[in-house]
C-alpha cells in the first residue's frame, strides 16, 4: 500500500502479512494517546475513535483506508495534521519492534512502564532506529500514537495566484497565524480552469461557527495585501467543496486516470518552502522534456519549517514508452532535489543509492553500522538501505 514500493522483493525472500494484527490495545482520552497493533489499518482506528472517542482524531494521511498506521509511520507519513505537529512518524509515542535477532524491543515509555505517553524526553530516542528504515531494522508490532482534538467543524478556503514568486511570502505569513490545521499549494494543466495558476487550499477547524469565523476573518486579512494589489484572490468553491474536504481524498485517483491507464508516481521531496519556485519551474521544465502530464503539490510540514513538493505524472499502464519516460523524469527531479539540498521522501531502491552516494561519508559509515549490527545477516528486505 505504498508507492515507495516497500514489499517488492528485490532480492527474494519473504513478504509478511499482518493485517490479523489488528487490535486497537488501548486509548488513552485523557492523555490523548492510543497503542495499535502493527497490522491496523488507518480506516479501523478512525472507525473506532469516532464511535468511542468521538472527541479524539488521529492525522489521517491521503491513503486507502487499509493503509497500516505501522507502515506508515515506518516510512515518515503525512497525514492531516502535517502542517501543525509534522510527519505521522512524529507522533509516535513508544514502538514495540520484533528484531533481525527475533528479539522483541520495546522503545520510549513502554521500556520502564505501562505506559505509552512518550518515546522521549528523558530517554535517548532510540525510535529512530527503526523509523524510516522502511523494515530494515526490525518488523513494527505496536505503535503508540498521539491523538489530537476533534474539532466538530472543519471549513476550508482556496486561494489562488498566478505570481508563483509570492508563494513563499504567502505561506510564511499563513503559517504565522498558528491557527490552520493544514495547507496544500497546488498546480496543474488540466482540467483548464486550472491552468497557469497556484492554488493555497487552506484548512481550519472550530468548536462553534463563531471560532471558524474568527479564524475566516484572520486568514482573510493575512491574504488581504495581495488581493488589494492584484495578485491573487479567494476562489468560490462551490461545486468542490465536498470534494476538498474528504478524508483521505479521492483527487489524487481521479489524476492517475486522465490518461485512462489509471497509472500514477511522484518524486516528492522535502525541502525548505523558500524553493517552492524553483521547484514549480522544474517540473514544468520535465514535463514538456518528456512529454507528460504532470501535477504539482506542496504540503506544509511542522508550520512551514519544511514542505513537501510533489513532482507528480500520470500515466496509461499499457503504454511501455510512457512509463519508461516517467521513470526517467522522476530520477532526474531526484537529482535535481539532492543538488539543492532537499530530502528525496519515501525513496524507492534506486533513490535510496542515489542519496546514500550523495551522503556524508561519516554518516553513510554510521548507515552501515547501524545495519550490520541489528541485522548481521542481511535477512530484512534486502535491497532497501544497502551501504555499498
Amino acid at each position: 500500500m505504498s508507492l515507495t514500493g516497500l514489499v517488492i522483493p528485490l532480492k527474494g525472500g519473504i513478504v509478511m502479512d499482518m493485517k490479523r494484527m489488528n487490535k486497537i490495545v488501548e486509548v488513552n482520552p485523557m492523555a490523548r494517546w492510543a497503542v495499535v497493533e502493527g497490522g491496523t489499518s488507518q480506516g479501523m482506528l478512525k472507525a473506532y475513535l469516532q464511535k468511542n472517542h468521538p472527541g479524539l482524531r488521529h492525522s489521517l494521511p491521503d491513503a486507502p483506508a487499509a493503509t497500516t498506521i505501522a507502515a506508515n509511520v515506518s516510512l515518515h507519513g503525512q497525514g492531516r495534521l502535517t502542517q501543525q505537529y509534522g510527519f505521522n512518524s512524529d507522533m509516535v509515542t513508544g514502538l514495540e519492534v520484533v528484531l533481525p535477532t527475533g528479539e522483541i524491543c520495546r522503545i520510549g515509555s513502554p521500556s520502564i512502564g505501562p505506559h505509552w505517553f512518550s518515546r522521549g524526553p528523558a530517554l535517548p530516542d532510540l525510535s529512530g532506529l527503526f523509523l524510516g528504515w522502511l523494515g530494515t531494522t526490525g518488523i513494527i508490532t505496536r505503535v503508540g500514537l498521539m491523538l489530537y482534538p476533534n474539532k466538530k467543524i472543519r471549513d476550508v478556503e482556496l486561494f489562488v495566484t498566478d505570481r508563483v514568486e509570492l508563494i513563499p511570502e504567502m505561506l510564511f505569513r499563513l503559517t504565522h497565524l498558528e491557527m490552520l490545521e493544514d495547507i496544500n499549494v497546488w498546480f496543474q494543466p488540466k482540467p483548464l480552469m486550472f491552468q497557469d495558476n497556484f492554488h493555497i487550499t487552506i484548512y481550519f477547524t472550530g468548536d462553534d461557527d463563531e471560532e471558524i469565523e474568527f479564524k475566516r476573518k484572520k486568514l482573510w486579512g493575512v491574504m488581504q495585501p495581495y488581493i488589494d494589489s492584484r495578485d491573487g484572490g479567494f476562489m468560490s468553491i462551490q461545486y468542490i467543496r465536498e470534494g476538498l474536504l474528504e478524508m483521505p481524498q479521492r483527487s489524487i485517483a481521479d489524476f492517475a486516470d486522465v490518461p485512462k491507464g489509471g497509472g500514477f508516481e511522484y518524486s516528492g521531496p522535502i525541502v525548505p518552502i523558500d524553493h517552492f519556485p524553483r521547484y514549480a519551474a522544474k517540473l514544468v521544465e520535465l514535463a514538456a522534456k518528456y512529454r507528460l502530464l504532470y501535477a504539482g503539490a506542496a504540503r506544509l510540514i511542522s508550520g512551514g519549517h519544511s514542505m513537501m513538493f510533489a513532482v507528480s505524472f500520470a500515466f496509461n499502464r499499457d503504454d511501455r514508452d510512457l512509463m519508461a519516460r516517467v521513470k526517467e523524469a522522476l530520477e532526474e527531479a531526484t537529482e535535481f532535489a539532492l543538488e539543492q539540498g532537499g530530502i528525496p521522501w519515501k525513496p524507492n531502491f534506486i533513490e535510496q543509492k542515489m542519496i546514500l552516494k550523495k551522503m556524508d561519508p561519516s554518516t553513510r559509515r554510521i548507515f552501515a553500522m547501524i545495519k550490520k549490527n541489528l541485522d548481521p545477516r542481511g535477512i530484512m528486505n534486502p535491497g532497501n538501505w544497502e551501504v555499498e
